[in-house]
């Protein structure tokens, strides 16, 4: 009877030793396939901006696609830097994603500067196609850098705004201060019209209107209203010099850490999310002119571009050698 109940007793222990080392070879399976992700995507716009909008739908996607397996918190206004701030955070891994210009992006590939030239797409049609097609071969190449382009968000049409006079043709530009990002598209542009570029970060532009350090500045119609530039400017001209776009870029760093299904399920969330920020664009554009309008504080005045697009045709020329003519041509014929 003694022997019968230390077998049982011996059995039991064999039983429970396994469950528990069977247990801990478990253990490790189930907490990766429980594995969250929480990301940063950081920006400078205005949360209500069509591209921070676009991100928002991103992360929304991406949320409700993984089960709330990864979550991507939305950091507007440069809350986490300026844009060069951001790009080093994506390259160092301490940021996940960010939205910035070709412009800045073109620090890292120069080639992506043609993307910003002056007068360089027919119109936004032709911007997309070549972005979706070209922009992606040419962005390629900062995989290696650390940095990711997963879709051409949209900044917009560019157009003039300045405190002193009502630009008729380039001559009127003589000698104004014009804020710009810091990037040789931007500066030769301006040089290219008369006036005299202003590197500066965006988030000093309102005060430096006020203050009178700059005239006026370059950008779309969503930031003269978002960011309220039309109060302390008289005059936007619209040149639609350049288009811009917000490419939304993620770090490789983090990017390689994920599962591939939550990849897949990434770039499909970015495609989506381009289709409905690049119709908001154009739908509010028109709008946000008109609320300025309203406000009787701006004059809003067509121009013939023409002239413009001349002068600044220089601009080609001075940095055809970083980007290549045959990317030029190649963008230009795009159908």
């Amino acid at each position: 009877m003694l022997n019968n109940l230390r077998k049982r007793r011996i059995v039991y222990f064999a039983v429970f030793v396994a469950f528990i080392c069977v247990g801990m070879i478990a253990a490790p399976k189930c907490a990766k396939a429980e594995a969250t992700y929480t990301l940063k995507l950081g920006h400078l716009a205005d949360p209500k901006n069509p591209y921070a909008l676009g991100g928002e739908r991103f992360a929304d996607l991406v949320k409700e696609r993984t089960d709330g397996k990864v979550v991507i918190k939305l950091f507007p206004n440069s809350q986490l830097g300026k844009a060069e701030k951001l790009i080093e955070g994506v390259v160092l891994g301490t940021i996940d994603f960010c939205m910035t210009t070709t412009a800045v992006l073109g620090q890292f590939e120069p080639k992506l500067l043609v993307f910003g030239f002056p007068y360089i797409f027919r119109d936004r049609d032709h911007a997309f196609k070549a972005l979706d097609t070209i922009g992606f071969e040419v962005g390629k190449s900062l995989e290696k850098k650390g940095i990711k382009i997963l879709g051409f968000y949209e900044n917009g049409l560019r157009h003039m705004i300045n405190n002193k006079r009502k630009l008729n043709s380039p001559d009127d530009m003589k000698g104004l201060k014009i804020r710009v990002m810091a990037t040789p598209v931007y500066i030769e542009m301006i040089k290219s019209l008369g006036a005299d570029p202003t590197p500066m970060a965006f988030g000093e532009v309102y005060s430096a209107c006020q203050q009178g350090t700059i005239d006026g500045l370059e950008c779309p119609a969503v930031h003269f209203w978002q960011m309220r530039f039309f109060e302390v400017n008289k005059y936007i001209t619209l040149t639609a010099h350049t288009y811009e776009s917000e490419p939304l870029v993620m770090s490789m760093k983090s990017w390689n850490k994920l599962p591939e299904k939550y990849q897949k399920i990434m770039l499909q969330a970015v495609k989506e999310s381009l289709i409905y920020s690049r119709k908001l664009s154009i739908d509010e554009e028109a709008g946000f002119f008109q609320k300025i309008r309203e406000t009787g504080k701006c004059a809003i005045d067509e121009v013939d571009t023409a002239p413009f697009a001349e002068k600044s045709k220089i601009v080609w020329k001075k940095l055809e050698s970083k980007v290549g003519k045959d990317l030029i041509e190649k963008i230009q014929n795009v159908k």
